[in-house]
């Protein structure tokens, strides 16, 4: 079934909550990578445009880990620990919002589609150039 297409406005967090953004979604599709870092963090991406994201509060909490090329910058809460959103190296031009951390139960609201990120260069032109709007 087709999900809903508007621009809703989420929220979301870290769990202590010192850092607080908002997002602007146009579509509710996100993306559940293999790959050993989004495994191991447990990350639903969910990708905007830069301009739809606003970090609300935080930006002092926030510490980065890079690795490999280091072209994506994962950001945590240095209090709390949790990844709430980074700079993935696919888009990174974009935000790459953790659908778990946004405020509320709304999982359910999302179409979930699998990546094969443990075969990330064979499979991630399926992803790149291709909007928040239009990624499957």
């Amino acid at each position: 079934m087709e999900k809903l297409r508007r621009s809703l406005n989420y929220e979301g967090g870290c769990h202590c909550g010192a850092i607080r953004f908002r997002a602007i979604v146009t579509q509710q599709k996100a993306i559940d990578c293999n790959c050993s870092i989004c495994r191991k963090k447990g990350f639903l991406h969910l990708i905007v445009p830069q301009s739809d994201f606003t970090l609300l509060q935080g930006k002092e909490n926030l510490s980065t880990y890079t690795f490999n090329t280091h072209t994506a910058e994962h950001h945590f809460c240095r209090n709390c620990g949790i990844h709430p959103f980074y700079r993935p190296r696919s888009h990174p031009q974009d935000i790459d919002i953790n659908v778990r951390c946004l405020d509320g139960d709304v999982l359910s609201e999302f179409t979930i589609e699998i990546f094969d990120g443990v075969n990330w260069e064979e499979n991630v032109s399926k992803i790149q150039n291709k909007s928040e709007t239009s990624f499957s």
